[in-house]
């Protein structure tokens, strides 16, 4: 991007992975802002959308720090990535940046552990914790890293045989090696993506959260938009979570199971949902929920975009890639797939070399695919299309 840096707004982006690339895209597009990513990961497909690049951890709080003072940003933001929103909260504060969440908010928001008990007080309704070895209480249960994202340390556990490797696994993962065990909530499952400003919560899209089943516990390999399902319920239940959590401005993102009593949340992050959520969201709505995540990052978050609906497409979705297990070599097909009608794009997360492991988490997968239709069963059947168009050739026998 040309231009001078000194004369432009200094977004501090923590993350350049998959997760990243629809904020890092919509922050190239504008003139006026200066865009400083960070990723642990030198090759990180995002590095190419910034201005600046720092290879450095995003959960590395002691050095977004250290930048963010010394490349004198005036705002940061944590797009698809739960940890480092709290480390954006802390060190904005720290150095006095007007940001959407404060740092007690950002606490909340990166512990689910923390959320229950928050939810609780509040009379959200919510999956509650059990206690595995009273014999009163039977599987199935859900054994989870409080403090993780993308299905790490998570496990369905559906009988008593299966609890103590879970419970391994998810301490292992966990940062604090804490667990957390839920009961079941049985039924479909919707993501509420949403922005709030000045307290005023707007449910932007309700989409169907299409998942894996096991042992790929909770990956989604969809999102289709409109839910086919009660989205007024699940969107008031999501404002009443994002509400006890003390989020007032910025995106927030609510996972729901629709069970049989009602909705119940499974978790609320503070930051745009990691599966290209805000570009379905543009695509379905006409809103660029990147652009008012970019604008809230720098203190400037205004009633105009979210006034910004087009009408939209009648049915939007994201189809996922899933690659077979080994080394990659290339990619095809990706020219066939994007030349399906109404697809928007088709992105491919990884280079040759990368080794792809069986699909138990939401990193495992290798890209995605966003569509529109008529309706939703339209723009679903055109995204799995295209996705079954691209072919990954991979060599199973490397190490």
């Amino acid at each position: 991007m040309a231009g001078d840096p000194g004369a432009r707004t200094r977004l501090l982006v923590l993350g350049a992975g998959p997760a990243q690339l629809g904020l890092l895209e919509a922050a190239r597009a504008r003139a006026d802002v200066h865009v400083v990513a960070v990723d642990r990961d030198p090759a990180a497909p995002g590095f190419a959308l910034a201005d600046e690049r720092a290879v450095l951890s995003s959960e590395d709080e002691e050095g977004i720090d250290r930048l963010a003072r010394a490349r004198q940003v005036d705002g940061i933001v944590s797009p698809g990535a739960d940890w480092p929103v709290g480390i954006a909260a802390r060190v904005a504060g720290r150095i006095g940046l007007a940001h959407p969440i404060d740092a007690r908010t950002g606490a909340l928001a990166t512990s689910k552990a923390r959320q229950r008990e928050t939810f609780a007080e509040a009379g959200v309704p919510h999956a509650r914790a059990v206690e595995p070895r009273d014999p009163s209480v039977e599987p199935p249960w859900v054994v989870k890293a409080p403090d993780r994202q993308g299905q790490r340390g998570l496990a369905l556990v559906r009988s008593r045989e299966e609890l103590e490797p879970a419970l391994a696994e998810a301490r292992a993962e966990s940062r604090t090696g804490t667990v957390l065990v839920e009961e079941l909530v049985d039924g479909p499952e919707v993501t509420v993506n949403a922005f709030s400003l000045d307290g005023r919560f707007q449910a932007l899209t309700v989409t169907d959260r299409l998942t894996a089943d096991p042992p790929a516990f909770g990956v989604a390999l969809a999102h289709a938009w409109p839910s086919e399902h009660d989205t007024e319920a699940a969107a008031e239940v999501a404002r009443a979570a994002v509400e006890a959590l003390g989020i007032r401005h910025g995106p927030s993102y609510t996972q729901v199971r629709l069970g049989g009593d009602g909705p119940v949340v499974m978790e609320v992050a503070a930051r745009l949902g990691g599966g290209h959520d805000a570009e379905l969201c543009e695509a379905a709505t006409g809103v660029d929920l990147n652009g008012l995540a970019i604008d809230a990052a720098l203190g400037r978050a205004s009633n105009r975009l979210l006034q910004s609906r087009t009408g939209g497409a009648g049915g939007a979705a994201i189809a996922f890639l899933v690659p077979p297990v080994g080394s990659l070599v290339a990619v095809d097909g990706v020219e066939e797939a994007e030349a399906v009608e109404g697809v928007r794009w088709v992105r491919v997360y990884r280079r040759p070399g990368h080794v792809f492991g069986p699909l138990r988490r939401g990193a495992d997968r290798a890209g995605a695919v966003l569509a529109t239709g008529s309706t939703r069963a339209e723009a679903l059947e055109r995204a799995r299309r295209a996705a079954d168009a691209v072919r990954f050739r991979v060599d199973a026998d490397a190490p």
